[in-house]
């Protein structure tokens, strides 16, 4: 899958897409993703200027961003989101730079009654930077704000 193709299947956007590239994806199961890491990136202007380092939150994102197309793989209700719950057990075993190519995983744990539940891995070159797991929930766009 593309960027183009990623883009008929999640919201986010540059500079806050994530995902470039999917190279496998099993719906409801599994999916596989790239993101290259670019020093020109708007965070690496402050985070940190003389020793550029991916925020933890946004390797998180990134994730997130794969979970999604795990979930919904087709996108088919444009007024449903997926939105993180919690963020459990992670751990940050290596700084993500630029230059990197962030090789993301996300396995399905549990998925039952509109909860979602993934093991997901961050890695670069077969080392692991980060992983833990991630929890959603599916909501409406109207209920977001009410």
């Amino acid at each position: 899958m593309n960027i183009l193709d990623i883009n008929k299947r999640i919201k986010q956007r540059p500079p806050f897409q994530m995902v470039e590239r999917v190279t496998e994806l099993e719906p409801g199961r599994y999916a596989k993703g790239v993101k290259c890491v670019s020093v020109n990136e708007p965070y690496f202007m402050g985070h940190f200027p003389d020793m550029p380092v991916m925020p933890g939150v946004l390797i998180i994102e990134s994730l997130a961003q794969l979970c999604s197309l795990v979930i919904d793989e087709d996108a088919s209700d444009p007024d449903k989101v997926y939105v993180l719950l919690k963020a459990d057990a992670f751990k940050f075993v290596k700084a993500v730079v630029p230059g990197d190519t962030l090789t993301l995983e996300a396995t399905v744990l549990l998925a039952a009654g509109g909860l979602y539940k993934f093991a997901v891995k961050a890695s670069v070159d077969g080392g692991v930077r980060a992983k833990g797991e991630l929890s959603f929930t599916a909501a409406r766009k109207d209920q977001l704000y009410s």
